[in-house]
């Protein structure tokens, strides 16, 4: 459905979308609205003589529009160690109000942003920071991978029992870039105003054009149109930060100097196991197969190699062997049949028969609940080295993400004191970690929403343009392989093609709560940001 935008910038259109997606989640999203009405004014005038001419009869007083929001701020000072250095910064956490063209708020955005303090504003790097969902709020990289706090977790990332504590992040990004966490509209603290008018926000276009908004606003207040600029998103996230880069580029002629993607989903149609395509099928089975060696499910001769390997060896199976066979479809001889049910079944720990019942198309979900039906255990999908108990033990579907439930409410309670405690911001609103979002509007009636396509204009416009892009060996909701699949075929000249680097993690989608792949990502991003700021 089309709408107006509920701010100032013109409409544009952006690449394919659909209306299909993997990915949604939440709870239902808040919001604020009060209506203040005036007294009628008295009149003090005498009564009028028979001789006067008659005046209008008075008209009842307009009563007053309801009271407009005010932008909130509140900064405070603090400092932390990060490579042995210590780092002082101020935090500045508040909103900003994005306009229509009559001046008229429509929407109250939240953020905290973290600025070193002895920097030099005009050259010190600027990140802006989001998550997904759609309906995510910034929390999880704010408080896992790149703010100065981050929730303490088992090394391995799991959770510990409450109550739940922050720790000093020694492995921010801090010491090389400002940081700037956005809550898009109806996540976090964030809400519409007034708040009936929410829906308009939750669609690919709208949400990448208000975010771009705030973008504008922040760098024109805080004086940093002169500071190079990156995006940082996860997830959905990465799906917002593609928008964002034609977003930025065309409508406001803002080009930054590096995107970086966390568990990265540009193309739908890699995740999408609808009737017909095959090729989340293809693209999903090595992570079936990382997934298997982890619980230790393979053949004796797959588990004793390494988890490159046997990542390698299950690509070169997906990409040859077996998509020929979902290609041939019915015209696959029995012959071929059998040997590819059986090489399925050997990379992914699942018996054979299961793989014939299933017509060599096992699902995401079917996966994760078959993979150690026999433990009464189902996988994670964020994290597949996760395990989570079931209740019933005939379903044929994931009953819970035992990734996601391990550390959702950590993050929610430590946001949720750190806020009041430490950054002194307060309100009685809920912290929308995962808003209710839906029906999200993907501007497309038919085909698959791939926004792979506009990074790919906003490379070709900025060659300059670098991007990093993050991914997990054990992530079933972003797959390694969808992801190499999505950026071997993007619309590039070739030459551009080493402006992206693809760096690979031991965990899954949220890599950087394992403390090794927290320790890689922070090498490897401020790697990417010092080396981008000083592209040629």
């Amino acid at each position: 459905m089309a709408f107006g935008l509920p701010f100032r910038p013109a409409r544009r259109t952006l690449a394919t979308m659909d209306k299909r997606i993997l990915l949604t989640l939440g709870l239902a999203a808040t919001a604020l609205a009060t209506a203040v009405f005036a007294a009628e004014v008295p009149t003090n005038e005498p009564p009028q003589s028979a001789t006067a001419p008659a005046k209008e009869p008075a008209k009842e007083p307009a009563k007053d529009k309801a009271k407009e929001p005010e932008e909130k701020l509140v900064q405070s000072d603090h400092s932390v160690v990060i490579g042995g250095q210590e780092i002082k910064y101020k935090a500045s956490t508040g909103t900003i109000l994005l306009r229509d063209e009559d001046d008229k708020p429509t929407a109250s955005i939240f953020y905290i942003a973290y600025t070193r303090a002895d920097a030099v504003v005009s050259t010190r790097p600027v990140t802006f920071s989001f998550n997904g969902g759609p309906g995510s709020s910034s929390v999880w990289m704010h408080l896992g991978l790149l703010g100065p706090r981050r929730v303490r977790l088992a090394e391995d990332g799991s959770a510990l029992p409450p109550p739940y504590q922050l720790v000093d992040n020694e492995f921010s990004l801090l010491d090389e870039t400002d940081l700037v966490f956005i809550d898009p509209v109806s996540t976090g603290y964030s809400r519409a105003i007034p708040s009936k008018d929410a829906n308009k926000f939750h669609g690919l276009h709208a949400d990448a054009a208000s975010v771009a908004e705030f973008i504008r606003l922040y760098i024109t207040r805080n004086k940093r149109w002169s500071s190079p600029k990156y995006i940082i998103g996860e997830s959905y996230g990465t799906t917002r930060a593609a928008a964002l880069s034609g977003e930025l580029s065309e409508r406001l002629k803002i080009n930054v100097n590096g995107i970086m993607l966390v568990s990265t989903v540009l193309n739908f149609g890699t995740l999408d196991f609808t009737e017909g395509n095959d090729l989340p099928y293809i693209l999903y089975l090595p992570t079936y197969t990382t997934t298997a060696w982890f619980h230790k499910k393979l053949p004796a001769d797959l588990q004793r190699r390494s988890l490159t390997e046997v990542y390698a060896l299950a690509e070169a199976f997906a990409s040859g062997e077996y998509s020929a066979a979902l290609f041939s479809g019915n015209f696959l001889t029995p012959e071929a049949r059998h040997k590819v049910v059986e090489q399925y079944a050997r990379f992914t720990g699942l018996p054979t028969n299961y793989v014939e019942r299933a017509n060599l198309r096992v699902s995401l979900g079917r996966f994760a609940s078959e993979l150690l039906a026999d433990e009464n255990r189902v996988i994670g999908r964020y994290d597949s080295r996760y395990l989570g108990f079931i209740q019933d033990r005939l379903a044929n579907h994931m009953e819970q993400d035992p990734s996601y439930e391990a550390v959702a409410s950590a993050f929610a309670s430590t946001f949720n004191n750190y806020i009041r405690t430490e950054l002194k911001y307060e309100t009685d609103l809920t912290y929308e970690v995962l808003a209710s979002v839906g029906p999200w509007n993907w501007d497309q009636s038919n085909g698959y929403v791939d926004v792979a396509e506009t990074l790919a204009g906003a490379l070709t416009r900025n060659p300059f343009l670098r991007v990093h892009v993050s991914s997990g060996y054990y992530d079933l909701a972003t797959p390694l392989f969808a992801t190499r699949y999505t950026f071997n075929h993007l619309k590039v000249d070739p030459t551009l093609m080493k402006n992206v680097t693809l760096d690979t993690y031991t965990a899954g989608h949220m890599m950087y709560l394992n403390l090794p792949d927290l320790k890689k990502s922070k090498a490897d991003l401020a790697r990417f940001i010092v080396e981008s700021n000083n592209a040629k």
